[in-house]
């Protein structure tokens, strides 16, 4: 018989996506990912001042200042964060905070996740924004077959080479590429997609997901060499399509 690594001894770690921006929580996050994060003691966040920044929002049954933050980015040392984990050994749930949208895509928190898995804790993913599903969902593009691929190389050739390769991936299969890009360097990527792809393919550009000034758009390259997105330091997901063989 299978073994269930899962104990009752053990708290769970919940997955709470956040907000994309700042919006009222109740306009995003549904009704019972709010609860589960007011009734949370302990969380795993990327920055303190944010996940405050949220608690202060939905309005906490307590100080904050009594939640324990275990704060995982790109400066926690690899042997720490195991032991961000004690808590639910314990017997006390834990809440996996992304810094924006959904944990553990295009964020830090897959590691928590797989070591959680290796020690037995239950993993429960709640619902909430993630900003790749939403501009998909806008764009019209194929949402049967798509990919994201991060972060592309931010020197010049090194780019180029990724979009032309992403590019002949889309016009030979149909997938959707998506990306996203450093805010304060967006218009950089964007000039580098009309430069290098070519006229026909579609490129769709949403900024500002969930917000009062959301702005998703999908037309070809040709038509986007034509106006220029005002994106320049707003969170952008860009996504590139051929329409030659939809799924």
């Amino acid at each position: 018989m299978e073994k269930n690594l899962t104990t009752s001894k053990k708290g769970n770690l919940y997955l709470i996506p956040t907000l994309l921006g700042d919006s009222a929580p109740e306009m995003v996050l549904p009704a019972g990912t709010i609860r589960i994060l007011q009734s949370l003691d302990i969380l795993i966040v990327e920055q303190v001042r944010t996940a405050r920044r949220l608690l202060s929002k939905i309005q906490i049954p307590r100080k904050i200042d009594d939640i324990q933050f275990f704060e995982l980015n790109k400066h926690t040392l690899a042997s720490e964060i195991r032991s961000f984990l004690k808590p639910a050994i314990e017997g006390k749930s834990i809440g996996l905070l992304s810094e924006a949208g959904t944990p553990c895509v295009a964020d830090p928190g897959a590691v928590v996740v797989e070591l959680a898995h290796q020690t037995g804790i239950k993993v429960i993913p709640l619902t909430g924004p993630s900003s790749i599903i939403l501009a998909l969902m806008g764009s019209g593009f194929n949402g049967q077959s798509f990919a994201f691929h991060g972060y592309l190389p931010i020197q010049a050739n090194e780019r180029e080479h990724a979009i032309k390769s992403l590019e002949k991936i889309t016009i030979s299969t149909s997938q959707t590429q998506l990306f996203i890009e450093t805010p304060f360097r967006n218009m950089q990527l964007f000039e580098a997609l009309v430069k290098h792809c070519r006229p026909d393919t579609m490129l769709c550009i949403a900024a500002n997901l969930s917000m009062p000034d959301e702005f998703i758009r999908s037309q070809t390259i040709e038509s986007w060499r034509k106006s220029q997105p005002q994106i320049h330091k707003i969170p952008t997901v860009f996504l590139i399509w051929s329409q030659q063989k939809r799924l």
